[in-house]
């Protein structure tokens, strides 16, 4: 690690502490010629394969965006598109791949969607399930309402986004 006053080559690490609730490391340094103190963080890395083959770092905020459009007009607020964002990476990382594609990333955001807005959720399905027809949907809608038969937590607000304007 270069030191960032002197441009050193070299620094030595003084301590090192978790951060981020474990995701990263936090480590105070020292640099040997000009003695001046530094904090550095350092996280494992993930990266996701675009469709065209080219590989860009895992960004929270991309997740945040695509969420966001899907939840537009939807009672949702910032924190929790954040906390969102969070539980995606969380299970990108859990799988263990320095790599994914695109499109795991965006199937990846469908159940933490699902368990914060059905309309949302719907939504965003219907781009990565790519739905075709009118018939996806209520087909969709048909295994959202079975479902939320089975699990009552959830109940009248969840059925409201789900059912039909009259």
């Amino acid at each position: 690690m270069h030191c960032p006053f002197c441009r050193h080559p070299d620094s030595r690490v003084v301590d090192s502490r978790t951060a981020d609730d474990g995701a990263s490391i936090r480590r105070r340094r020292q640099c040997p010629q000009c003695s001046r103190r530094f904090s550095t963080i350092e996280s494992a890395s993930l990266a996701v394969v675009k469709r065209s083959g080219a590989s860009e770092p895992f960004s929270r905020a991309k997740v945040v965006s695509g969420a966001r459009k899907a939840c537009q007009g939807r009672p949702v607020t910032d924190d929790q598109l954040a906390l969102l964002a969070q539980k995606v990476e969380e299970a990108i990382r859990q799988s263990g791949q320095a790599e994914v594609e695109a499109h795991d990333v965006g199937l990846a955001i469908l159940q933490p969607l699902r368990e914060l807005d059905l309309v949302a959720y719907l939504r965003f399905a219907s781009v990565y399930q790519n739905f075709d027809s009118l018939d996806d949907f209520e087909a969709a809608i048909a295994q959202l309402r079975a479902e939320e038969g089975d699990a009552p937590s959830g109940g009248a607000e969840a059925s409201a986004d789900a059912s039909p304007a009259s």
